[in-house]
């Protein structure tokens, strides 16, 4: 709504009540959305607190650095659903980063057409629309088979080293952490793509005037100016990869043991609840949900982080 007339004396014309009202209706709107959001969040956790309270009391921070995991005995621990879930993680990012941020390089220069450019950024977008379902799919039918060969190879020929100690005879850490790597791929390669096109040009031409080629232009100015979108953008992967449920239950073989080798089957929290909560009964329930509140937090301290680490590259 515009508060200045078209007259030629530039003379600002008052602001009806109406006008006012519409305002502060806007802004109470708008604060009652952000705390119907927050308040969503807290009763999430603390329903989910609530219902992990048994276990939290009979196995206190204990439950968090054991191994053991028996609805039998009641004898319930986290610690390789929680190695899971951060190296999974952790092994997807060493694989998409490169691979997204050259991809955000490729669809922000002008290297192809505009119009084929754009054909491609969507593609690349489209691969977050896909259903996680079709990703396990895909890596039982398609990718396991493929990893097979390297896999048995890496351990005949590299076994000693611990992370190809054992052979891939199907699904595993690896062939999990590719698909999240897939996963997670359009989100670091949209943001990132984002934060790069939104620099003003002028950059560009400056460090072209001093006598910069093309890729020290990238490299030396144009990806330290957009550090701080790129670093959002790995850290918003990194929470999803995190939570990823579907895909991962079906690739990770749902192993409960800590393994070093990157071949071997493992577990993730995520993966653990999908698999056990509906069968779950007493003590059990309880200790899915602290489980989950421990993925919650996992989360939230990655959040934290990413906001830190924004503010402080911005400050640079």
């Amino acid at each position: 709504m515009a508060s200045v007339t078209d007259n030629p004396q530039g003379i600002a014309k008052p602001r009806s009540n109406a006008e006012r009202k519409l305002d502060l209706g806007f802004i109470w709107l708008t604060r009652i959305f952000a705390i119907a959001v927050a308040g969503t969040l807290i009763w999430i956790t603390i329903q989910v607190a609530i219902q992990a309270l048994p276990a939290i009391r009979q196995y206190g921070l204990g439950f968090i650095f054991s191994t053991t995991w028996d609805p039998v005995r009641n004898e319930y621990g986290a610690l390789p659903q929680l190695v899971g879930t951060v190296f999974s993680s952790l092994i997807a990012l060493l694989i998409a980063v490169p691979v997204g941020l050259g991809v955000a390089i490729f669809l922000s220069e002008d290297y192809l057409p505009p119009r084929i450019q754009m054909i491609l950024v969507f593609l690349v977008e489209l691969l977050a629309a896909i259903p996680s379902v079709v990703y396990g799919l895909w890596g039982i039918f398609v990718l396991i088979p493929l990893l097979k060969p390297l896999g048995e190879a890496l351990n005949a020929n590299l076994g000693w080293l611990p992370i190809f100690s054992t052979p891939l005879r199907g699904p595993g850490l690896l062939p999990a952490s590719i698909v999240l790597a897939i996963m997670v791929l359009p989100t670091i390669a949209a943001l990132s793509r984002d934060a790069l096109i939104s620099l003003h040009s002028d950059l560009r031409q400056a460090a072209v005037g001093l006598g910069a080629t093309r890729w020290e232009t990238i490299l030396k100015v144009l990806l330290p100016s957009a550090i701080s979108g790129i670093v959002g953008a790995v850290m918003l992967a990194l929470g999803r990869a995190l939570g990823e449920t579907m895909a991962v239950t079906m690739l990770i073989g749902n192993s409960n043991n800590i393994s070093p080798s990157v071949l071997a089957p493992s577990n993730t929290i995520a993966s653990l609840l999908a698999n056990q909560f509906a069968e779950a009964s007493g003590l059990q329930v309880s200790a899915l949900m602290y489980a989950a509140l421990l993925l919650f937090i996992l989360t939230l301290l990655v959040n934290v982080l990413a906001q830190l680490l924004v503010s402080r590259v911005q400050r640079i």
